[in-house]
């Protein structure tokens, strides 16, 4: 089934059951008011909104048109927002480009952060950037939505607990980041708001491109109305979703409404280098700052600027039929 969340008058909005072809949708507050709620109680829930999804199907109830631009993020917020970095090819880059080696220990044990959860931004919402220096950069992701998941699960059971899927802008502020790691505790002020798809899915919804807790399509991102980023989510991950939320859970539980990322999705090329830009024939790249890394190591300095107001990302996915899975995410950076 596919749900959203329409923006109201409250801070997390309303619950709806929205049609396969994201032209319909219809209410779901009288099974449960919020997306959260939902969660909170899957296992009685989850049924009762999948009959109404058959219903807005099968045009058996009262449905109304759907407009991307009036959801929010379908969790307007969240009690834990945490982003892995599943695609190591994006780490090996950063680290050549400053001729540092990646540790062992990456390959085995994801990298994990723990992001901002109080506020998301909505799909349509403009990127809001205090000062150009800051290096504002988009990065284009899948994550997942859990259930209750307790301290400990195991890789495999962790699958059980992912109960919805959705794609991820998440804005960095790459001219802060390594003043904060130098201080030895991690990311905070480069990592703002994150906005989500329109619409999150079941994990079903995706048939056979739902396989090993890997999402089975290419992610799309067009960067100032071109295309920049085609790459393959099911390619190259060095860990599957499953494997993030147990990492998470390793040492304490993981509340119903989790959010956990994939992290940049990220292709190595044809010839196991650097992948190309969309223009010459690649898959492109989900983030500036790995274009970047690879100018740095074919040329010694980056060309590519980051994001500036008046700039605009969209992020979205299709199925191979060409049609939209969870809507778009379509924002523009504005100067605060």
């Amino acid at each position: 089934m596919k749900l959203a969340t329409l923006k109201n008058d409250t801070r997390d909005g309303k619950l709806v059951v929205v049609s396969k072809d994201i032209t319909r949708y219809c209410a779901a507050d009288n099974i449960a008011p919020t997306l959260q709620a939902a969660l909170d109680d899957w296992a009685n829930i989850a049924p009762r909104l999948e009959a109404l999804y058959r219903d807005v199907e099968h045009q058996t109830v009262p449905c109304e048109r759907f407009h991307e631009r009036e959801a929010h993020s379908p969790l307007p917020r969240a009690y834990q927002w945490a982003d892995g970095s599943a695609y190591i090819n994006h780490v090996e880059l950063v680290r050549k480009a400053r001729n540092a080696e990646v540790p062992d220990s990456f390959y085995h044990d994801p990298l994990m952060y723990q992001g901002g959860s109080d506020s998301f931004l909505a799909p349509r919402d403009d990127i809001p950037l205090g000062d150009t220096a800051w290096g504002c950069d988009m990065e284009g992701e899948v994550a997942c939505i859990t259930d209750d998941v307790p301290m400990g699960v195991s890789k495999e059971n962790a699958a059980n607990h992912i109960k919805l899927l959705m794609l991820v802008n998440d804005v960095s502020l790459r001219g802060l980041i390594p003043g904060e790691l130098a201080k030895g505790f991690g990311f905070f002020q480069s990592k703002p708001a994150s906005a989500f798809s329109p619409v999150c899915v079941t994990p079903d919804e995706l048939g056979n491109a739902w396989t090993g807790s890997l999402i089975h399509h290419p992610l799309m991102v067009d960067y100032n109305g071109e295309p920049f980023g085609r790459a393959e989510v099911g390619e190259d991950a060095t860990f599957n979703l499953a494997e993030l939320v147990a990492h998470a859970a390793k040492t304490r539980n993981l509340g119903p409404g989790t959010i956990i990322g994939s992290g940049t999705i990220s292709n190595k090329g044809t010839d196991g280098g650097p992948g190309k830009p969309v223009a010459e024939g690649g898959l492109g790249y989900s983030c500036i700052a790995e274009i970047r890394m690879i100018e740095t190591i074919s040329d010694g300095k980056a060309k590519t600027r980051f994001m500036a107001p008046g700039d605009s990302v969209a992020v979205w996915m299709e199925d191979r039929d060409g049609h939209s899975i969870f809507g778009k995410i379509e924002q523009e950076v504005v100067g605060i």
